[in-house]
């Protein structure tokens, strides 16, 4: 059989809270209902959700989780982040709710992907459908990309700020000469941004100036272009 939908059930503290926060993202509200328990439906194009409210529930305590494949991360992830614009003024980087950014992910051979962390503290994880857009599963070389590909897994999957940012300071602590100028910016702001999680302006600061400190060629310059464009964003998000 084909053309089976599959919607995935999340739990909530507050149905009117995802209504608000879905509808930011461009979602519309397909069914809700108060009695006899508070649920609500969203959907964007295909993209269906649906979420029931229980009293007194911890969005930080919060298992759930679901998988949205789609062939264009890029042109999703900018959607949700212009929406999000337009009602708070800046893309939500840290707290509950936020959006982390497309990257790479290593526990998932290589295939792009970002995370939408909703006001239920669900986890709604955007991948690349490796079936319109394969990805060569080349595994990082630089010793600062490895390390960087080691604290994605970490914060961006599996929700461990910590241990991401032990992996990202350790590396930065052990300057090498061979480092590669362009992955040392990468770093320095993926770091920026954890700090933005655990609520730590002052680090995100710090971070933010070392990478705009740092030394890059013409080409150098054009290849660290995103990760300039993500200390933009953060950088806007501290104000």
């Amino acid at each position: 059989m084909t053309n089976e939908v599959t919607v995935p059930l999340l739990p909530c503290a507050s149905i009117d809270d995802i209504e608000s926060f879905y509808g930011v993202l461009g979602f519309h509200t397909t069914y809700k209902q108060r009695k006899p328990n508070p649920c609500v439906g969203v959907q964007r194009e295909d993209l269906q959700l649906q979420f029931f409210e229980i009293p007194g529930f911890d969005p930080e305590q919060s298992y759930g989780s679901c998988l949205v494949l789609t062939g264009d991360i890029e042109g999703l992830h900018r959607a949700f982040a212009a929406g999000m614009r337009a009602a708070y003024g800046k893309v939500l980087v840290s707290g509950t709710p936020r959006m982390t950014r497309p990257r790479a992910r290593k526990n998932a051979d290589g295939v792009g992907g970002f995370s939408v962390i909703d006001p239920g503290g669900n986890w709604i994880r955007v991948f690349r459908h490796a079936a319109t857009a394969p990805v060569p599963a080349t595994a990082p070389a630089g010793r600062l990309a490895k390390a960087l590909a080691n604290a994605v897994v970490q914060a961006d999957s599996r929700g461990a700020v910590g241990q991401a940012v032990r992996i990202l300071d350790s590396a930065l602590a052990r300057p090498q000469a061979d480092d590669d100028p362009v992955e040392q910016v990468e770093l320095l702001v993926y770091r920026a941004e954890l700090a933005m999680v655990l609520h730590d302006p002052e680090t995100a600061a710090e971070m933010l100036a070392r990478a705009r400190s740092v030394t890059l060629t013409e080409g150098e310059s054009e290849r660290a272009a995103s990760a300039f464009d993500a200390a933009a964003e953060l950088a806007a998000a501290m104000r």
